[in-house]
């Protein structure tokens, strides 16, 4: 199936955003997934044409074309608790402001509101970013989270976010949220629930990134067709585990290039991610939308680790869609 295979720039964003589209372009990439910080959006600029036909003009420049927007450190901060200074360093002076952390929910929230707009003017129908949580601080359960405490961290996303919800509908842009940890939905049960918490509103989907999903032990393949409907747009890059009894898959507080971590991204092509299978499940479910590399493999040079991973990606969009495309995903899963 024909995918436009695009860049995400979150791990580019030290460098100039006309620089990432040049190489993106000189690559074949066929664009861009624009983040939302460095130098390469900023949403409060929603309403400058001219900065508007800036971005326009870059990727016109480069042979590229814009296929969604993400805003992730900032979604970040619309539910967590606590607000500390790990948010400070990921946020924009005018989101983190003078630090009060429900001002800074607050700003948040309504930078997301920006996001929707800007993405709506450049003709973007998709949003990727993060939501952060107020209940992910109890994922371990001890002290014991009482069943009233989630479900009121439940209500809090759905209270933080309908509103956000509310702009996107008015503009014509989806949010994807990236099922991933620290998030409310961080695996299939929550997921699930987070979906029920907004009313499986349609302006609400996911991004399925499934290194996320491996290393929890979860088959994103299942994932993929158990929400089908809700898959707005995917990531694609390589999660391994690496337990050798020392090692634990929650990380340690370990670097990513530390190989004492028990989980760790490498190389697309090779670990635990069952790609073909997870191909064919994005055939099974019709899904042609972005196929987006995210490079965070600490342990090989970006400059020749993004241009193979292209060459990879495109290989696995070349699995030609068949009456058995479903089956064969489906027996994988359940294998």
């Amino acid at each position: 199936m024909t995918r436009p295979i695009t860049l995400f720039t979150g791990q580019w964003a030290d460098l100039p955003f006309e620089e990432v589209a040049r190489l993106a372009g000189e690559w074949g990439y066929d664009g861009l997934e624009i983040a939302c910080w460095g130098d390469h959006i900023d949403v409060s600029r929603w309403d400058d044409d001219a900065y508007v036909q800036s971005r326009r003009d870059i990727l016109e420049r480069n042979g590229l074309t814009v296929f969604a927007i993400s805003n992730h450190l900032t979604g970040q901060a619309v539910c967590d608790d606590p607000i500390d200074e790990r948010h400070r360093d990921i946020l924009s002076d005018r989101v983190w402001g003078d630090g009060d952390p429900e001002g800074v929910r607050l700003r948040a929230a309504e930078d997301l509101k920006d996001t929707a707009r800007f993405a709506a003017r450049l003709g973007v129908p998709i949003v990727n970013g993060f939501s952060g949580s107020s209940i992910w601080k109890g994922v371990a359960m001890f002290p014991p989270a009482s069943d009233e405490w989630i479900a009121a961290g439940y209500q809090d996303f759905a209270d933080r976010w309908n509103p956000i919800l509310d702009v996107f509908d008015e503009v014509g842009v989806r949010f994807a949220l990236e099922v991933h940890p620290s998030e409310i939905a961080y695996d299939y049960w929550t997921a699930q629930r987070t979906l029920e918490a907004i009313g499986h509103r349609s302006a609400f989907g996911f991004n399925v990134d499934p290194s996320h999903f491996v290393w929890q032990r979860i088959d994103p393949v299942a994932f993929v067709l158990d929400f089908a409907e809700h898959v707005t747009h995917v990531h694609v890059k390589e999660s391994i585990t690496n337990l050798d009894g020392r090692n634990g898959v929650l990380g340690s507080h370990l670097p990513w290039a530390n190989p004492r971590r028990g989980w760790t991204f490498v190389s697309t092509g090779h670990g635990a991610v069952p790609w073909e299978p997870f191909f064919r499940a994005l055939n099974a479910i019709g899904y042609d939308g972005p196929t987006s590399v995210e490079w965070e493999d600490a342990g090989m040079d970006r400059l020749v680790g993004a241009p193979e991973a292209l060459a990879y990606v495109r290989r696995l969009n070349a699995i030609t869609p068949s009456a058995e495309s479903f089956d064969a995903a489906f027996s994988t899963s359940r294998e």
